[in-house]
């Protein structure tokens, strides 16, 4: 069955990118033991990908789309490019009325909610998130983008499971339930 996952990488403090949106606090963990495999796994299961304007911005920047044919939604207030070859799709509005057509365009497989904490704060107060997949990385930033911006209560995530990256980092896998009575 095709799951929601915000598949993501967070400081020890909750920030997934400085407030520049730059990753090199991450980046130089990108050789690490495990962290390519790890996502290389991850990545065999996913049918499409949903991300944020700021998110879709900083790939472009970066000069790589390294998600071939995989179709991409992009939540965006913002006229963007496109990408020659790249399955993209720009939408305005609630991630709900989309949710239905991604997990389509996905054909059976995982749906990654990439970067993009207000993103996937969207997707999880909506009750559409079913899983998140957070490597923690051991260093602090003080500030920056929020893990998970939400502005309700949740009902506590299930650990499914935990490893170790490298040496240094920890990869927690968690399932969401249901919203907690009155929320």
């Amino acid at each position: 069955m095709a799951r929601t996952v915000y598949y993501v990488a967070s400081t020890l403090d909750g920030f997934i990118a400085d407030p520049q949106d730059n990753l090199d606090w991450l980046m130089q963990f990108n050789d690490a033991d495990g962290v390519q495999d790890t996502y290389r796994e991850f990545m065999a299961n996913v049918g499409a990908i949903a991300m944020g304007s700021a998110t879709y911005q900083f790939l472009l920047k970066a000069g790589g789309w390294e998600y071939g044919d995989t179709p991409a939604w992009v939540f965006t207030h913002h006229e963007l490019p496109g990408i020659p070859g790249a399955d993209v799709t720009f939408v305005r509005g609630d991630v709900g009325l989309y949710q239905p057509s991604i997990l389509a365009d996905a054909g059976g497989k995982d749906v990654w909610v990439v970067g993009g904490g207000a993103l996937a704060g969207q997707y999880l107060e909506a009750g559409l998130l079913d899983e998140m997949i957070l490597t923690l990385v051991p260093v602090t930033l003080g500030r920056g983008k929020p893990l998970l911006p939400i502005s309700t209560a949740e009902a506590p995530a299930e650990l499914l499971g935990t490893r170790t990256l490298g040496g240094s980092m920890v990869e927690l896998h968690y399932r969401f339930g249901q919203r907690p009575a009155g929320a």
